[in-house]
């Protein structure tokens, strides 16, 4: 019996979680993030991106779903990533997503 690999299939979808420290006041994130939301929204096999903050713990960023490790790569290696990555309070992390465990909770992933 072969044992299973672990890791995404080579089109499973992958989360890519990015905080870094909020710089200003909540409208001020929100007024200079605007001119992002649309070429994130545009960004190849981008399913799906959740704005965070928290004001309170002076914490910013994103949740992103991915169609693939690809696409994600793809993002990190972009200019709106490298742009993040001036940013030496950023970090990145990238996760697989489990496919029947997400399923039981309605997780938003897709087929």
């Amino acid at each position: 019996m072969k044992p299973h690999s672990v890791g995404p299939e080579p089109k499973a979808p992958r989360i890519l979680q990015i905080n870094y420290k909020l710089e200003g006041t909540a409208a001020e994130y929100m007024e200079a993030n605007k001119p992002y939301a649309e070429p994130i929204a545009q960004t190849p096999g981008l399913r799906w991106k959740i704005w965070l903050l928290n004001e309170a713990t002076r914490e910013a960023g994103g949740i992103y779903l991915f169609e693939s490790d690809a696409a994600l790569q793809g993002f990190l290696n972009g200019p709106i990533a490298a742009e993040v990555k001036s940013d030496l309070t950023a970090s990145f992390k990238e996760f697989d997503v489990p496919r029947e465990l997400s399923a039981v909770t309605r997780a938003p992933i897709g087929s």
